[in-house]
């Protein structure tokens, strides 16, 4: 059975920085194209991240681009996102998401999510 738990959420302040972890079991993730998603409240969810399966290679929503990074650590199956320069529309609960393929658009497993808070 695949799972995936993220962890780091928290509340924080605008311009601190959060990384968040996305460990994986039933799932071998070097193997897998993973994303990071976020949705806030009324809104829709939108990828934040991500990561390819093939070559490792990155990408990044507009919004984010420049203040948030994705990798993945083979060795403990897992994924981080770090986020630098919060801002408090980034408020959101995020969920990382893992696919077996990078030719695939649909992300078969999720996480439960972390809350991300950022106050002005």
């Amino acid at each position: 059975q695949v799972q995936l738990v993220e962890s780091g959420g928290g509340l924080v302040q605008a311009g601190d920085s959060l990384r968040l972890s996305c460990a994986a079991s039933g799932l071998t993730l070097s193997r897998s194209a993973m994303g990071w998603f976020r949705q806030a409240p009324g809104k829709e969810r939108e990828r934040v991240a991500a990561i390819t399966y093939n070559f490792g290679l990155t990408s990044y929503a507009d919004s984010v681009k420049g203040r948030f990074a994705i990798s993945r650590d083979n060795a403990k199956n897992t994924v981080y996102l770090q986020m630098n320069s919060l801002k408090p529309e980034d408020t959101a609960v995020y969920y990382c998401a893992a696919k077996n393929s990078d030719y695939v658009q649909t992300y078969a497993y999720w996480g439960q999510g972390t809350q991300v808070t950022v106050s002005s």
